[in-house]
């Protein structure tokens, strides 16, 4: 069966490859903390089943320990090592199987190879927090090689320790009027595409989440990275497929094999 991608929202896909459900950074908050949900209903019971999930990080808005508490019995988690220490609610996870990975290690979930890869990014629970844990990327292989990259900045190596890869689910916008380092905006988004040569791409981390009470603040940073990454990806890597998907939409894109 072909891969089939739905974004649910922000950071948050389900991954169909080989019979296999994988679920990356879930978050299924209306609100969390100063941020609101502005677009795109929250995602449905239906979405909180899979075989394993993924935190590429350990910043709230993308390891949720309520959103996490919503899994299946027996599901799967993998988190960056150090997590557990970092973040004390993920010890009561106790109906999971949480596993803390490092750079490079492999996973095998049925049919499906899951491999942490690099990301530039600041992987601390808080931004002056004591505990450090490794921003991580995915590739998950099994009919098809796909890449969530979390949050991540562009680095030199990128096509080397990520590639190939058939799909790249990456990010292209962020939940503030401004994004820092370590950070893909739509235009280094297209960059990296270029980089990688996926097959296909989808745009995700975006149009999701807004400070309470900046709606007024460079609305354009909400609602455009989306269609700038689409306009932008034409221009630098244009062979790649870049499917736009609303909120709890799907695609199968093409893959190379």
């Amino acid at each position: 069966m072909p891969v089939e991608i739905t974004w649910w929202g922000h950071a948050t896909c389900t991954v169909e490859d080989s019979d296999v459900r994988v679920l990356t950074d879930p978050l299924f908050a209306r609100r969390l903390a100063h941020l609101r949900r502005r677009r795109g209903a929250v995602p449905p019971p239906a979405a909180w089943r899979a075989d394993v999930a993924l935190v590429s990080h350990l910043h709230a808005d993308h390891l949720h320990v309520p959103s996490l508490a919503r899994l299946a019995p027996g599901t799967r988690l993998l988190v960056p090592r150090g997590a557990s220490q970092a973040v004390p609610g993920l010890r009561r996870l106790a109906h999971l199987q949480v596993d803390e990975v490092a750079l490079g290690d492999e996973t095998v979930v049925g049919d499906v190879v899951v491999r942490t890869v690099p990301a530039r990014h600041d992987g601390r629970r808080l931004p002056l927090g004591p505990h450090r844990s490794p921003a991580l990327g995915y590739v998950v292989e099994g009919e098809a090689r796909t890449y969530f990259a979390g949050d991540t900045g562009l680095f030199d190596t990128m096509a080397k320790e990520v590639g190939p890869v058939d799909v790249a689910l990456l990010p292209v916008g962020g939940w503030g009027p401004y994004l820092g380092e370590g950070h893909l905006d739509a235009g280094r988004a297209a960059e990296a595409l270029a980089r990688l040569e996926p097959v296909s791409a989808v745009p995700v981390h975006y149009g999701t989440y807004w400070p309470i009470g900046m709606d007024a603040v460079r609305p354009h940073e909400f609602h455009a990275p989306g269609e700038e990454f689409v306009r932008l990806a034409a221009e630098r890597a244009p062979g790649v497929a870049v499917h736009l998907l609303g909120h709890g939409q799907s695609v199968r894109p093409k893959a190379a094999r």
